[in-house]
């Protein structure tokens, strides 16, 4: 009898123990693993090791994690990617996760930028790619050619927006992807505005470029792009200030004096009639469409009010402009900026 209670009861902790067990490793390799939702980085270059360590604070049940891992051999076949950890996931979803490379896009912006220096640096921020490679693929001439621009032009192929791109792009696909984009910003109904101002996408680009460093006044954009479209159609130099600290690479200039307006570049508009050879900035979607809509008027100049409230005066003879620029120098001056 003894000897009965002891083989039931010795089975009774075998059927517990493994109950136990097969719970454990239920809740272990199937339960949430998740400590906490946030993204997870992992560059090209990383191994299983620095992958193993940036999961660490990150995720419960390591032991399954470790074990489920060797099963699918994900040491050597884990992906690089932006990953994003979500509540609810085991650690059979974040392994398959990584070796799959089931990878969660990244939102990336671009905007107020005047050069392809600074675009690469923006860009850098937020995908894997460093501004060094970006910087080379936005100024390659090779590149550029095969999505139809040159070096020089590629710039004004950007257009501003927020994109979804994988964190792991290179930069030569983003900027096969930036084309597109570009593309379909190039509607029929805005192609179709061109032929009004007698000029084509990358002149439009150019000159909305210089509308964007005037003015951040979107109600005045049409205003000052028909200023600037008379003085082209007239033959007279367009004089924006904004191209002569272009050419001169100092955007701290507060006020642009004479000697400025000296200075020996294509860029500075002072010296040069038409337009400069490239955009001076990447323009807003605004500026762009302000320039395919911009206002018809006599005007041929425009002057920052004295007030300086981010709006311009406007004339349509030089007496008047010379009337506007006073008044506005004198507030210069009352505030003392040099």
């Amino acid at each position: 009898m003894l000897r009965k209670s002891y083989i039931y009861i010795t089975v009774v902790i075998v059927v517990l123990l493994a109950c136990g067990a097969v719970a454990w490793a239920y809740t272990a390799f199937y339960g949430n693993c998740v400590r906490e939702e946030q993204s997870l980085y992992v560059y090209r270059d990383s191994d299983y090791a620095s992958l193993r360590q940036m999961l660490e604070p990150d995720i419960r049940h390591r032991a399954a994690f470790d074990i489920y891992a060797r099963r699918i051999n994900l040491s050597d076949t884990f992906r690089p990617g932006h990953y994003r950890l979500k509540k609810g996931m085991s650690v059979i979803d974040v392994a398959r996760m990584l070796k799959l490379g089931i990878e969660t896009p990244v939102r990336v912006t671009i905007n107020n930028v005047r050069t392809p220096a600074e675009l690469a640096g923006k860009v850098a921020r937020q995908i894997e790619a460093d501004s060094a490679s970006l910087l080379r693929a936005f100024t390659n001439d090779s590149l550029a050619r095969t999505v139809g621009f040159d070096s020089l032009r590629l710039f004004s192929m950007f257009i501003p927006n927020t994109y979804e791109f994988y964190w792991t792009v290179t930069p030569e696909q983003f900027v096969r992807r930036m084309r597109r984009e570009y593309d379909a910003f190039w509607t029929p109904e805005r192609d179709a505005k061109l032929e009004r101002l007698k000029m084509d996408r990358y002149e439009v680009m150019t000159l909305a470029s210089i509308l964007y460093e005037e003015t951040k006044a979107v109600d005045e954009m049409p205003r000052i792009a028909g200023v600037y479209v008379n003085r082209l159609q007239r033959g007279i130099p367009l004089q924006a200030c904004p191209t002569v600290k272009y050419a001169m690479q100092d955007f701290t200039l507060r006020r642009v004096l004479r000697k400025h307006l000296r200075y020996k570049s294509p860029y500075n508009t002072y010296l040069n009639k038409g337009l400069p050879p490239s955009p001076i900035c990447m323009p807003s979607i605004a500026a762009i469409d302000a320039v395919l809509d911009y206002e018809r008027h006599q005007y041929l100049f425009f002057c920052a009010r004295p007030e300086m409230d981010g709006h311009h005066n406007f004339a349509r003879t030089l007496r008047e402009h010379n009337a506007n620029s006073r008044a506005y120098t004198a507030a210069l001056d009352k505030l003392n900026i040099k």
